[in-house]
């Protein structure tokens, strides 16, 4: 179980279960949103997602055609983010997270669009855009 809030605590959330890779998004629209130079989603099946206050401060915002992003209206803390063609799934920042997470970046993704300054130095797989479908084996 893991629990997370935004940054003034009046959105409350709690996730169950294992917690999927987190993916590393440096698309131009994710630096906007974030003001930072990359976001941190974790993928979460909406049925394992628990709202536990504060369904009255959230808003939404439709950043692009169906991809809708999360936000605290109180603090404006991003919370998660959802796209039409992916019903059923939240993408949770990871930094509203609580507990020490069991689970470590997989991806970094729309590399292509990154910012100029600033270098990824690691060994996880980067994609041009967002990660490939996996292949049918």
């Amino acid at each position: 179980m893991y629990t997370g809030h935004c940054q003034c605590g009046d959105v409350r959330f709690q996730i169950a279960g294992e917690l999927e890779p987190i993916q590393i998004c440096h698309c131009s629209q994710c630096r906007r949103a974030q003001g930072t130079p990359f976001a941190t989603n974790i993928p979460v099946q909406e049925s394992a997602f628990t709202l536990l206050s504060g369904a009255e401060l959230l808003k939404s915002f439709e950043s692009s055609p169906g991809k809708h992003r999360v936000f605290c209206s109180h603090c404006g803390s991003p919370l998660y983010s959802t796209k039409d063609g992916m019903p059923g799934v939240l993408r949770i920042r990871a930094g509203l997270l609580n507990e020490p997470l069991a689970t470590s970046p997989g991806a970094h993704i729309y590399v292509g669009s990154k910012t100029n300054w600033w270098s990824i130095n690691d060994e996880v797989p980067q994609y041009e855009a967002g990660i490939p479908p996996r292949r049918a084996r």
